[in-house]
């Protein structure tokens, strides 16, 4: 198996691990919590959440759509009229700790079958390989409002 196929094979177990435990605490879909995670980290457009979470604009836009719907997110003015800034809300900060538990948690389930200098260098390694891949693509596009992503 080649290393894309073995990290392919990897994200998916993870993200089954990760959807289970998260389904014992929200009916939140989990696309949603990423994307309340990318406006936390400080994704700000529509444009830079569907760059992030590799989907569509019309997917991202009934994403945002939703969770402004749920009070989750709040739309204010941006610099570029055609654009709106994304915010959290209070309730959004709120869901998204259910998120961060859960991350915390399968890091713990993970760590059961690595030794913890094994986890910081297999970390190491995977930070490695993405800094040489965001390099070498060169500029990061543009977030659709005028200007490069926040995150």
């Amino acid at each position: 198996m080649t290393l894309p196929e073995q990290m392919a094979s990897l994200r998916r177990a993870i993200r089954r691990l990760l959807t289970e435990r998260l389904g014992e605490q929200t009916s939140r879909p989990f696309m949603q919590l990423l994307a309340l995670q990318s406006i936390a980290d400080g994704v700000r457009s529509q444009a830079a959440i569907a760059e992030r979470l590799l989907v569509d604009a019309p997917a991202v836009s009934r994403l945002v759509g939703r969770l402004e719907e749920d009070g989750l997110v709040k739309r204010g003015p941006s610099e570029d009229r055609r654009c709106s800034r994304l915010e959290l809300s209070p309730a959004g900060h709120a869901e998204l700790g259910v998120l961060r538990d859960a991350l915390v948690w399968t890091d713990r389930e993970l760590l059961r079958h690595l030794t913890a200098p094994e986890m910081a260098e297999l970390k190491r390694l995977m930070e490695k390989l993405l800094t040489g891949l965001v390099q070498a693509r060169g500029p990061l596009p543009v977030d659709g409002c005028g200007g490069p992503p926040e995150a």
